[in-house]
């Protein structure tokens, strides 16, 4: 019970901390970010909202100016069940990328922000 009270105070801090200091979104014509809207539409991100990890992902997206998905893999049992199904274990973040008609599920922060920067940080 203590563990779990320790857990939650610390999650909400970690969102906290995210919120004040939230990086700038990059900046784009709105041509451009229409583009990086048709293709993050085949994008979406597997994640518990308090989760360290997935604050670090979602900042990075911030930072990125990318309308990505993001669904609830903690609360919502039927995006659990997906990410299960198609990525094989229930471990966020996961960015689920849909491409030629297949899924793709990448796993672990800090290649999910690799795939990202490279993918969109020049467009």
């Amino acid at each position: 019970m203590f563990i779990k009270a320790v857990r939650v105070g610390l999650g909400q801090l970690i969102i906290f901390l995210d919120f004040i200091t939230r990086p700038r979104k990059l900046s784009r014509s709105p041509e451009a970010q229409a583009r990086i809207a048709e293709e993050t539409a085949s994008l979406a991100l597997y994640q518990f909202h308090a989760c360290p990890f997935c604050v670090k992902t979602r900042r990075a997206m911030h930072r990125l100016n990318l309308p990505i998905e993001l669904r609830d893999a903690k609360h919502d049992e039927g995006h659990r069940a997906e990410l299960l199904a198609g990525g094989g274990r229930i471990k966020v973040p996961c960015l689920r990328i849909d491409e030629n008609g297949e899924s793709r599920w990448m796993y672990e922060s800090n290649d999910i922000i690799r795939y990202l920067e490279s993918r969109f940080a020049g467009n």
